[in-house]
């Protein structure tokens, strides 16, 4: 794919229909990955003010209380767009009243103001978007002049030994193409941030028998492949798959392996150049006016 296209596998249909029905969870994988992300923000010597978590129970509520650890002074938004996660978040993340009243460590759930927010924190959300770079701009938005951006997303190698079991059986693909960190650097880039670092490191789960690996699959996400098998399938099918699965992905020890890449990024936003656009937020201006840091 070229980074000034949306992904060419992910129906927009399926993503939206994803996204209205995901599990009000979150999955083992998101929160390991979650902290091991939060792990990070040692690294970074700026402290924000405010921070929005974007769709913090998909992403990880453990996660999310590891950041609000780290920045415990810093009052944090959580966005949830679908009224049934919100309701969720919502209830797991209230404060008490004196805490509230103090503003210390406040939890505000709704849209996020424009510059709002120093920090801007996004686990495991941007490889089901139908419209990543829509979602870039979002994001941007939300951030303050100099803020910062942190998120995680699946990487190509994500399912490898899935993808080659289906390929193999000839059957469609199991899950849509993760697109490369190298690609989401160039459309952070082209969205308008600055300065992207991109990581990546790669995580093999082990399952006892398929049908605990299924579940584990279907708690993550949803196949959003446009080419993906259109109608149900029936149980023949499922326990052929299972069978295949058995013998395909079982290691020397035993267990049924899988691989996923763990994408990690991180960008700033940086002052608005004032020749390429013809509007400047209040909060913008403000900044400009201080004397940040100048651009090129």
């Amino acid at each position: 794919m070229t980074s000034s296209e949306r992904p060419p596998t992910i129906d927009p249909v399926a993503a939206a229909r994803w996204e209205r029905n995901a599990p009000a969870a979150s999955p083992w994988l998101h929160e390991e990955v979650g902290r091991r992300m939060a792990e990070r923000l040692q690294w970074i010597k700026r402290a924000p003010q405010a921070w929005a978590d974007w769709e913090a129970v998909r992403g990880g509520l453990q996660a999310h209380a590891l950041v609000a650890q780290h920045y415990p002074q810093a009052r944090s938004h959580v966005v949830e767009p679908q009224a049934r996660r919100a309701a969720v978040a919502k209830e797991r993340l209230a404060k008490p009243w004196w805490k509230r009243i103090a503003g210390s460590g406040a939890v505000e759930i709704g849209p996020v103001p424009a510059g709002g927010v120093q920090m801007l924190w996004s686990n495991m959300e941007l490889h089901m978007a139908a419209d990543p770079q829509a979602l870039m701009r979002e994001w941007l938005q939300a951030l303050a002049v100099d803020g910062f951006l942190m998120f995680s997303c699946l990487g190509p190698d994500t399912l490898k030994e899935l993808h080659a079991l289906y390929a193999a059986l000839g059957w469609p693909a199991p899950s849509h193409e993760f697109t490369d960190m190298h690609d989401w650097g160039d459309m952070l880039m082209q969205g308008g941030f600055a300065e992207p670092v991109m990581d990546m490191e790669r995580i093999t789960l082990a399952f006892e028998t398929p049908q605990r690996l299924l579940q584990e699959l279907r708690e993550l996400g949803a196949n959003l492949h446009p080419g993906r098998f259109a109608a149900l399938r029936g149980r023949g099918w499922h326990a052929r798959l299972q069978q295949e699965l058995a013998q395909h992905l079982r290691a020397a020890d035993g267990q049924l392996t899988l691989t996923f890449e763990i994408i990690y990024g991180h960008a700033l936003k940086p002052l608005p150049r004032l020749g390429e656009q013809s509007a400047v937020s209040l909060s913008d201006m403000r900044a400009m006016l201080r004397g940040g840091r100048s651009r090129e």
